[in-house]
């Protein structure tokens, strides 16, 4: 355990998920591996290298370094789990696809985030992340497929929207919607540099946690 933050100044009465409590639990390094003792309800974010996800948690929990933000896609091989105001916890899962790992390394990362995800009853749902400048990849949508089997709900965001121009923001949201299988309402436009979609992305957590909102101070 590398220690717990508080942060009561930066939300709103307003905001759908006041972050109140925030603590690094640990990492599971392979499948069957250590995890946190059960009990709280679980929720993931998935998504390829370098698709935005550690800038969009640091966004999410309003903290600048609560994931690490690396420029080398492929560099996080553990599954990270941290709690969240001692009611729910994060786990962070690798960012797969990276195609400058051997196979072995990708073989072992896919055993550890489907037995992770196979294997936990207290898994609420998955935030699975596209990149909105790219296509969806056939890694992507074997992770819809994965989901889907398991059964286990996504709620799908679509990173870097302060990339794209309008006209090609209501394009690519299309092409993502229809490509993965979803509808167009069901996925979030963010962006971890203006802050797009945060609060979007905080109450659709929070409704999926059936979390009681907290007061504003």
């Amino acid at each position: 355990m590398s220690g717990a933050s508080t942060d009561r100044g930066r939300s709103s009465a307003n905001d759908p998920l006041i972050i109140r409590h925030l603590e690094f639990l640990g990492g599971m390094a392979k499948a069957g591996g250590w995890r946190p003792a059960a009990g709280l309800p679980e929720v993931a974010f998935s998504g390829r290298s370098n698709v935005g996800k550690s800038s969009l948690l640091n966004q999410l929990v309003r903290r600048r370094a609560f994931a690490r933000v690396s420029k080398t896609p492929g560099r996080t091989r553990e599954i990270n789990f941290f709690g969240v105001n001692r009611a729910f916890i994060l786990a962070d899962l690798p960012g797969y696809g990276y195609a400058r790992i051997s196979k072995e390394r990708q073989g072992e990362w896919v055993q550890l985030i489907e037995g992770y995800l196979r294997g936990n009853p207290h898994l609420r749902g998955v935030v699975q992340l596209l990149d909105a400048r790219r296509e969806p990849t056939d890694d992507d949508r074997q992770m819809f497929d994965l989901l889907a089997e398991i059964g286990v709900p996504a709620l799908v965001v679509m990173t870097k929207i302060d990339k794209l121009s309008a006209p090609q923001r209501t394009q690519q949201l299309k092409t993502l919607a229809a490509r993965c299988g979803v509808e167009e309402d069901q996925v979030i436009p963010c962006s971890a540099v203006t802050g797009e979609g945060r609060d979007d992305l905080a109450a659709s957590l929070a409704a999926l946690l059936d979390l009681t909102p907290l007061s504003g101070v």
